[in-house]
């Protein structure tokens, strides 16, 4: 599980990453002072700052620049102001990425998940026999390549990530079709079924994915 460091001294804001984030697998930490920070990617080495631009105590240009002397871990700078995205851009700082506030917090896991990729930080979950590999989109149960579509992998990824917490189907909608697009709820019905009958070929005797009457799914 990939660890995120979430630098961020708007308290909503902050718990508001820390849930999406959750939700779609991560383990996260929240700091609101720049004087905090490096001390904590020193002690803990996260996987990937969300470091939010305007801090108390020190500002993320300056944590920035320290990280990038002694790691290259992914750094995605969170900014509301509109003239420092020049200096973001000209990767004079060394980030990998940036945001602008106000933002989706949608957008900012999608942004974590391609930087992680990109910096072969993707999180890979092994539980029960079944292996999912966020980079390549590949799902094996016992070592056998379950052949998912990508939204098939993608609720597969997420349940897996939120072991024996239930789901209903408006938010597996959500975490699907990250464009918003209008789909029926029984369109999750549909591809829960073709994605418990691969897992059913596999292994007959088993089911890893389970429904609540009335709720929704959860990964058991």
């Amino acid at each position: 599980m990939s660890k995120i460091l979430i630098v961020e001294d708007e308290q909503k804001l902050a718990e508001l990453l820390k849930d999406y984030l959750a939700q779609s697998g991560f383990s996260t930490t929240v700091l609101d002072n720049g004087l905090e920070v490096v001390a904590n990617v020193r002690e803990n080495r996260p996987d990937l700052i969300l470091l939010d631009l305007m801090l108390p105590g020190r500002d993320g240009m300056d944590i920035c620049k320290e990280i990038r002397t002694f790691s290259n871990l992914p750094i995605i700078m969170v900014t509301a102001k509109v003239e420092e995205i020049d200096r973001l851009l000209g990767l004079e700082l060394g980030a990998d990425d940036y945001i602008c506030k106000p933002f989706s917090p949608r957008e900012v896991v999608a942004r974590v998940k391609a930087v992680l990729r990109r910096s072969g930080g993707a999180t890979t979950i092994q539980t029960k026999g079944l292996i999912l590999d966020e980079t390549r989109y590949q799902a094996s149960l016992h070592g056998t390549d379950l052949g998912l579509t990508a939204v098939e992998f993608k609720l597969l990824d997420f349940l897996a990530a939120n072991p024996g917490r239930i789901y209903s189907r408006d938010q597996l909608m959500d975490k699907i079709y990250s464009d918003d697009r209008i789909v029926s709820d029984r369109t999750i019905d549909s591809h829960i079924k073709k994605l418990r009958k691969k897992l059913a070929a596999v292994a007959p005797d088993e089911e890893l994915v389970g429904s609540v009457y009335g709720v929704g799914y959860k990964f058991i």
